[in-house]
C-alpha cells in the first residue's frame, strides 16, 4: 500500500516533466533562464558595458497564423532580472529588474530551429546613477532577434538592442543604447 502511493505521487510529480513539448505550441509555456551581455552603440552615453542574467516565464497565445514565411505565434512573457551589471567609466552599478513586456514573434517552422522577433520594456533599479550623475531608477526597452534551437530543451541565442533611460526624471538624460548578445537555456511546456 505505501510503495503504490510513492508509486503515484512519483508520478504526479514527474509527468508535467514528461509531457514537456520540444516546440512553442498554443497554449503552452516557456521557461529559461538567461545571461546576456553588450556595449553602448551611439546615441547615448559611450564608453559603458552591461552585463545581465535572468528568468523568463512566457505563455504562447495564439496557434500559426499569417501569411507564408511570416506565419508564426504570439508569446507574451515576463522577465525576473536578478543581475544587472553596468560598467561605466567612473563607477560600476549594480542592480535588478523586471521586465513586465515582452512580446515575441515566433516564426512557424518545421525544422528544429525556431527564429523570433521580440519588443519588450521594464525598469531598472540600481545602487549607483545610470549613467552617471542622472538616476538610479530607469526604464529599459528593447528589440531582439534570435533563434529557438529545439530538442529536449530549448536553446537560444539572440542579438539585442537595449535602451537604457530615465525618462526625464532627472536632468541631464543622456541614455544609453547597447547591443547585447543574449543565450538561454529553457523549455516549452504543453497546456497545463
Amino acid at each position: 500500500m505505501k510503495r503504490s502511493i510513492w508509486v503515484g505521487t512519483l508520478l504526479v510529480l514527474i509527468f508535467p516533466l514528461a509531457v514537456a513539448q520540444d516546440r512553442p505550441e498554443e497554449g503552452g509555456h516557456e521557461i529559461q533562464v538567461w545571461t546576456g551581455g553588450g556595449h553602448s552603440v551611439s546615441g547615448g552615453t559611450k564608453d559603458t558595458s552591461l552585463w545581465n542574467a535572468g528568468f523568463r516565464y512566457g505563455w504562447i497565445l495564439t496557434a500559426p497564423h499569417g501569411p507564408g514565411f511570416l506565419s508564426g505565434r504570439f508569446e507574451y512573457a515576463v522577465d525576473a532580472v536578478p543581475a544587472f551589471v553596468v560598467f561605466q567609466p567612473q563607477n560600476t552599478a549594480y542592480g535588478a529588474g523586471v521586465n513586465p513586456l515582452g512580446l515575441k514573434w515566433i516564426f512557424a517552422t518545421r525544422g528544429n530551429v525556431a527564429p523570433y522577433l521580440e519588443l519588450g520594456g521594464g525598469t531598472l533599479f540600481t545602487f549607483h546613477e545610470v549613467p552617471t550623475g542622472t538616476s538610479t531608477i530607469n526604464f529599459t526597452s528593447g528589440a531582439a532577434f534570435g533563434m529557438h534551437f529545439l530538442g529536449k530543451h530549448a536553446w537560444t541565442a539572440e542579438v539585442r538592442y537595449q535602451h537604457i533611460s530615465n525618462a526625464g526624471l532627472t536632468t541631464p538624460n543622456p541614455g544609453i543604447n547597447t547591443v547585447q548578445v543574449r543565450i538561454g537555456l529553457g523549455k516549452f511546456f504543453g497546456r497545463r
